[in-house]
């Protein structure tokens, strides 16, 4: 299956949700995610987002794993995960669902949709 028709049945398979939903949500309890790697984070963050990579999110939002952070308390944590743009956090969130964190969704657009929307950020690191 190309990876267009693989992104679009996992967003099928997601409850994801806007900039604005997102804020609300976690104004409600859910945990944001920022999974993008070091040099997109330079552009700024969300505040009070967890910054866990790709590559470790499993093992780190997973309670069973060994290896999870303090907000991995059981499988209805609302994960909110997103990426730069709303596409590989897609994927992650699928594979976060595939792992039984059954409340695990996306960020629609990503960290630029967020920044878009006008919602909190931090300033993007100046280059010296």
């Amino acid at each position: 299956m190309p990876i267009d028709e693989h992104l679009a049945a996992v967003r099928r398979g997601l409850n994801r949700l806007g900039p604005r939903e997102a804020h609300a949500a976690v104004r409600a309890g859910a945990v944001l995610v920022d999974t993008r790697p070091e040099f997109q984070r330079s552009a700024g963050t969300i505040p009070g987002a967890l910054v866990i990579e790709r590559n470790h999110l499993e093992w780190r939002l997973d309670p069973a794993s060994g290896a999870s952070v303090p907000e991995a308390t059981g499988p209805d944590v609302r994960w909110i995960v997103f990426c730069d743009e709303g596409y590989a956090s897609s994927l992650a969130a699928a594979s976060l669902v595939a792992i039984g964190l059954r409340r695990a969704t996306d960020l629609a657009g990503g960290f630029q949709a967020w920044r878009r929307a006008g919602l909190p950020v931090t300033p993007p690191l100046s280059v010296r």
